[in-house]
């Protein structure tokens, strides 16, 4: 299922996108983003990880005052 969003982005952004497509290293700028996107949250799904463990640990040791 895909979910149509509309985004703003700096004029110079989405002219480096287009040559990405254009010179087809993606199909599509929203392909392009899509992926972007996906990196982006897959690289920061560790801290965040640590970040909730961290939070539990404390709860667990101290408790919520």
């Amino acid at each position: 299922m895909k979910t149509t969003i509309e985004i703003q982005l700096p004029e110079e952004l989405l002219a480096e996108a287009r040559t990405y497509v254009n010179e087809g290293w993606a199909g599509s700028v929203d392909d392009l983003l899509a992926d972007a996107l996906r990196r982006y949250l897959d690289s920061h799904a560790v801290a965040l990880t640590e970040r909730f463990i961290r939070q539990d640990a404390e709860w667990g040791l101290h408790g919520r005052d």
